[in-house]
């Protein structure tokens, strides 16, 4: 039954390609393949009826074995990949490249940086001095043994600018500031940039800044800061960084506030602010200590 089924098959395509009148299905069936031409057009040809007929001796005569060098199924499967697909894929591995690409220039510019900071550039004295004086200070000199620099406390205050940041200080007072360059531990500081000043009786404001006010310091220390943490992250692409960084600071001390008239203080007022505030409360320590 299948044999019978693929002959009428066959025997269909046959008589409806014989019976078209155009001609470019012969033309192309002989482009095809020359051993399919010669076993469907025979010498004598047979007709419809003959071929037609069950009983009939003469349709295994001529036929040969066909063999197709190229075979495309017309059906597609799951499995299966797209010529767009395949595309897609090649984008997303050069976007991931590109990616990558990024992350290695990030790590470049890093150590770009680094390799940058390392440098060190030689500045003159003008321009030492320049870029002092537009941070808000003046270097005098170092400090020397015979400089009786720190005094008792008065009661005046001063808000001086150091940089992008402002401080209220008095007479005694430490301040930590970003690093301060051309400047060594033991060195004496003025700062120019005063925006007012105030004792009991008076306040003094500038606008913006005291021309005949300055405030002297003594460089402390240079020390770093807390270390702060800083992570980055890229979604979806597997970038991670964590970096720590320490900012450099200035500890500076403040020896005196001068462009002020400055009130004389009583030896009571002494006890309130100086030497004899640390007298009581060592004697409240020691009477807390024998009552107990």
């Amino acid at each position: 039954m299948a044999n019978r089924r693929c002959l009428h098959t066959l025997t269909r395509h046959y008589i409806s390609i014989l019976s078209s009148s155009n001609p470019s299905h012969l033309q192309s069936l002989k482009s095809l393949n020359p051993a399919l031409l010669q076993t469907l057009i025979q010498p004598n040809p047979l007709s419809p009826q003959t071929l037609l007929s069950p009983k009939s001796h003469l349709i295994f005569t001529h036929l040969r074995p066909i063999s197709y060098s190229q075979f495309t199924p017309t059906c597609r499967f799951s499995s299966q990949r797209s010529d767009n697909e395949e595309e897609d894929d090649d984008k997303e591995g050069f976007d991931d490249d590109d990616d990558d690409v990024d992350d290695d220039d990030d790590d470049d510019d890093e150590s770009v940086s680094a390799s940058n900071c390392g440098v060190k550039r030689e500045y003159t004295l003008e321009e030492k001095e320049e870029e002092a004086a537009a941070i808000g200070y003046k270097v005098i000199g170092p400090l020397e043994r015979s400089d009786r620099v720190f005094k008792p406390y008065e009661p005046v205050f001063a808000v001086v600018q150091i940089g992008s940041h402002q401080f209220k200080v008095s007479n005694g007072d430490c301040i930590y500031t970003e690093r301060l360059k051309f400047c060594e531990v033991n060195n004496k500081l003025i700062l120019n940039k005063v925006l007012m000043l105030g004792s009991q009786s008076q306040t003094i404001i500038g606008r913006p800044i005291l021309p005949d006010a300055a405030v002297h310091a003594v460089v402390e220390e240079h020390a770093l800061d807390a270390k702060v943490i800083i992570f980055k992250k890229k979604r979806r692409k597997n970038y991670r960084r964590t970096k720590g960084h320490r900012q450099e600071l200035t500890k500076l001390r403040i020896t005196d506030i001068q462009g002020l008239e400055k009130p004389e203080m009583t030896v009571a007022e002494l006890g309130s602010h100086g030497v004899k505030r640390d007298s009581q409360r060592w004697r409240s320590r020691l009477v807390y200590f024998l009552e107990l």
